[in-house]
């Protein structure tokens, strides 16, 4: 039987129902894509601002990082946070006890003359009258003196005096030996050859190097301040005997300082760029690398040594800390994963960076975000490090201190970590994986009072090199960036052990260390060595007073 045509009707209105269904459900996916895309742009855009935000603030905000704990809320929140962890504690602990009692940083105190000047030869200077004023003006009587009153200090500098010496050796024969044809001849010897390299003094090379590894002066500049003295001494001469006199004699003690480091039980490292020009089979542009490895704060005598290397793998790390065996102190580079033998500790004060960093601009004080709370944990240990270290001597003191105080903050840190969801991209987002890839090492420190909290100790030690590097940018080939190594060893060797690195590098070429020598005897060569400490003193309070003898006698001003 035929369809009536209301049938065929109803059913053209069921078809047009479902397509305009369907259509719905297109154009419904169509939005929800749509929004979709609006919302991946919109937290794009975001990310984009947070990245813009936050280089901005490299760029012109300040760089200190100083915290501060006198923050309204601060210690509220944080103890509510610790409490929630352990809800025991509050039953059985007070908050004086869960905190450590906050000490006021005192000023420092203002340094005196006497201080400031110490070592320096102090000469007097009168201000006398002339003749015709030592008569009285009312009598005509000569005036008498009665005592002297100080009026005011200079610092006088003395530019510095160079010389040429020519060593000449007086011979001499005996007379009747002569006469009997077995002639007796003696000359003069001072018992010194000269084993450097180049005609320049020890002291002459001793300068170059630290005007360029102390004080970040490129062979370019140094060229034209000798020719200021009467001296043309090129940058390729300079650098030939920076190079050849620090392989030939530097490097047994440079050698002798990696054998202590790898003895101790906690060790330290770092690494930054490095441009080497003429490297072999490697671009100009390819960057290379400053390693810096240092001994941690285990009451040793401190060691630093920088390393040279082509690349950035760990395995260079491997290599050069091959036989050590302890505690690791370093950033977050995995390639430190590749060295046995070693406990990796985690450096909080990176932690605190990439919290800082993902802190958005104008939202330091909005406890509501993410970050500021990361932050107040941070804070919190890091005041607990101050309080501890400046409140407890011995080591199992400070591990002792540590667990008591710092472990319920680290453990309410990574409770806190765990609930974080950050938005996908944001710098909350990196902070939060950094985090966490790095959570197994966090509480390590822990375990000894000797290991370190955080590795700002390698990162002063670095700094020298990086800020050196802003003035001369690059170095010409491997063997300049591995005897740069070697002397900027050297120079903070020296500073880190609070000796004058000019004179320890003058010392240094004078005894010409060489690889012949036993631990022993390169011992009595190191910083740390007493003998050496009073010698570098020594010749440090001689030279302060060869610039007053050689101004000549003392005119009286008038």
């Amino acid at each position: 039987m035929a369809d009536s045509s209301k049938d065929i009707q109803l059913r053209e209105l069921k078809d047009m129902i479902n397509d305009l269904k369907k259509m719905i459900k297109t154009l419904q996916a169509t939005v929800g894509a749509a929004n979709k895309r609006e919302e991946a742009l919109t937290q794009e855009r975001d990310n984009l601002k947070e990245e813009i935000d936050l280089l901005r603030k490299k760029l012109f905000g300040t760089s200190s990082e100083k915290r501060t704990l006198d923050i309204p809320g601060q210690l509220n929140f944080f103890n509510e946070a610790e409490l929630e962890h352990d809800p025991e504690a509050a039953k059985a602990e007070d908050l004086e006890v869960l905190l450590p009692e906050k000490t006021g940083k005192k000023r420092k105190a203002r340094v005196t003359d006497a201080e400031r000047f110490k070592g320096i030869p102090v000469e007097k200077k009168y201000l006398d009258l002339s003749e015709e004023d030592k008569l009285c003006p009312v009598c005509g009587t000569p005036l008498k003196a009665i005592g002297e009153e100080f009026v005011r200090r200079e610092l006088v500098f003395i530019p510095a005096k160079l010389k040429v010496y020519e060593y000449y050796s007086k011979n001499y024969e005996c007379p009747q030996c002569k006469l009997r044809n077995l002639p007796v001849i003696k000359k003069g010897k001072d018992g010194r050859a000269h084993m450097l390299y180049g005609m320049a003094s020890a002291g002459t090379v001793a300068w170059v190097m630290y005007q360029k590894f102390c004080n970040g002066l490129p062979y370019c500049r140094q060229e034209k301040d000798w020719k200021q003295y009467g001296v043309g001494i090129t940058r390729a001469t300079m650098a030939n005997w920076v190079i050849r006199n620090s392989e030939a004699f530097f490097l047994p003690m440079y050698e002798y300082f990696h054998r202590k480091l790898l003895e101790r039980g906690f060790a330290m490292a770092d690494e930054t760029p490095l441009q080497v020009l003429h490297e072999p089979e490697r671009r100009a542009q390819t960057k290379s690398y400053m390693w810096l490895f240092r001994s941690g704060e285990d009451g040793g005598p401190p060691i630093i040594l920088y390393k040279y290397s082509e690349t950035r793998a760990g395995d260079n790390a491997v290599e050069f800390l091959h036989g050590f065996k302890g505690y690791l102190m370093c950033d977050g580079y995995s390639g430190y994963n590749k060295v046995p033998d070693t406990k990796r500790t985690a450096c909080w004060a990176h932690i605190r960076r990439y919290l800082t960093d993902a802190i958005p601009k104008g939202k330091a004080l909005d406890y509501t975000q993410p970050s500021v709370q990361g932050m107040l944990y941070i804070n919190q240990l890091f005041h607990m490090e101050d309080v501890i270290k400046s409140k407890y001597a011995s080591f199992d003191a400070i591990k002792k201190a540590r667990l008591e105080k710092e472990k319920p903050v680290v453990e309410g840190f990574l409770l806190w970590l765990d609930q974080q969801n950050p938005t996908r991209g944001s710098r909350m987002d990196k902070a939060v994986t950094y985090i966490q890839n790095r959570r197994s090492y966090l509480s390590t420190y822990l375990e000894d009072g000797r290991c370190s909290f955080s590795n700002n100790l390698s990162e002063n030690a670095i700094r020298p090199f990086t800020v050196g590097r802003k003035n001369w940018l690059f170095c010409d080939t491997p063997n300049g960036a591995q005897a740069s190594a070697i002397v900027y060893t050297m120079v903070e060797m020296a500073k880190a052990n609070g000796v004058n690195v000019y004179h320890y590098l003058t010392y240094l070429l004078e005894k010409l260390p060489d690889d012949r020598m036993s631990d022993d005897e390169l011992e009595l060569l190191a910083p740390w060595n007493d003998t050496v400490k009073v010698e570098i003193e020594r010749r440090a309070n001689e030279s302060n007073q060869s610039y007053v003898n050689c101004q000549g006698a003392p005119a009286t001003e008038k």
